[in-house]
């Protein structure tokens, strides 16, 4: 103890000077880094602090929206709630008259449409039963102006030559054995010749063997021909004539003939094929 006084006392001024200076800026450091840490944790607890503040910020916009939103839906009067309800059944209900009346539309529609279609075929069979009637009237009409033909000899007199197609006379202009294909009916010269059955004069002609010649037409094929005429003024090509109408006039211009006495020659055909007149003249 005593040494150590006594050392003490042997320092020197300058030596207290260091040690004491020494001493403090040890003990300076320590402070500024003790005020070092504790400044870096003051900056960690204000930003953890700031951080803290903005997420209950947040929060609270959060729970003032919900709020908001229930308190809208909360704040709708009883009377609200019911238009609103009205509304939506009354959007159903006119759904529902339109999808009836749509369903209804299209039952009437394909109602009609059968109707119409029945129509139609109904107005078909009318139709075709018309016309069929029609048809059966006009053909029984045709049929009753279709009398049966009867011919008549178109002049008064004696056969003197009969039909002959399927065997052979003698020709006294010939002088030989022939057929014939008509009948002579003997008249006096200009004697007048008449239609044998009512019909359409087809034509006039002078034919190189039976000379002066007429053609009348009639219904169901028929034709009568009349030669051997002296004269045809009572008619024209193409005139429809009556039975018993005055036609021409006997004569002798039949080359063929001309050495027999004067006669109408007279054919009838049937389907371009010459018939026997006597069996159709009454």
């Amino acid at each position: 103890m005593g040494r150590s006084n006594r050392r003490m006392k042997e320092m020197s001024t300058s030596d207290k000077i260091i040690l004491y200076s020494t001493i403090g800026v040890i003990v300076l450091a320590v402070i500024i880094t003790a005020l070092f840490l504790y400044s870096k944790k003051l900056n960690d607890d204000v930003r953890n602090s700031t951080m803290s503040l903005e997420d209950m910020a947040n929060l609270a916009n959060n729970t003032s929206q919900e709020s908001e939103s229930a308190s809208t839906e909360i704040g709708k009067s009883v009377e609200e709630v019911e238009n609103e309800m009205n509304s939506s059944n009354s959007a159903n209900s006119m759904n529902s008259t339109n999808t009836t009346n749509s369903i209804n539309s299209n039952t009437t529609n394909t109602s009609n449409s059968a109707k119409n279609t029945s129509n139609s075929s109904t107005n078909n069979v009318n139709a075709t039963n018309t016309a069929n009637s029609v048809a059966t009237s006009t053909e029984n009409q045709e049929n009753e102006t279709k009398k049966e033909l009867s011919f008549e000899k178109p002049v008064e007199g004696e056969i003197v030559r009969e039909y002959a197609k399927d065997s052979l006379i003698y020709s006294e202009t010939l002088q030989e054995w022939t057929t014939h294909t008509g009948i002579d009916i003997k008249a006096d010269k200009t004697t007048v010749v008449k239609a044998a059955e009512a019909g359409t004069i087809k034509s006039i002609k002078n034919d190189p063997r039976y000379g002066l010649t007429i053609v009348i037409e009639h219904d169901d094929q028929y034709q009568t021909i009349y030669s051997n005429l002296l004269t045809s003024e009572f008619v024209v090509e193409g005139e429809k004539v009556e039975k018993g109408q005055a036609i021409g006039t006997v004569g002798n211009t039949a080359v063929f003939e001309i050495a027999d006495e004067p006669h109408l020659h007279f054919e009838i055909w049937k389907d371009s094929l010459p018939v026997d007149p006597t069996t159709l003249m009454k």
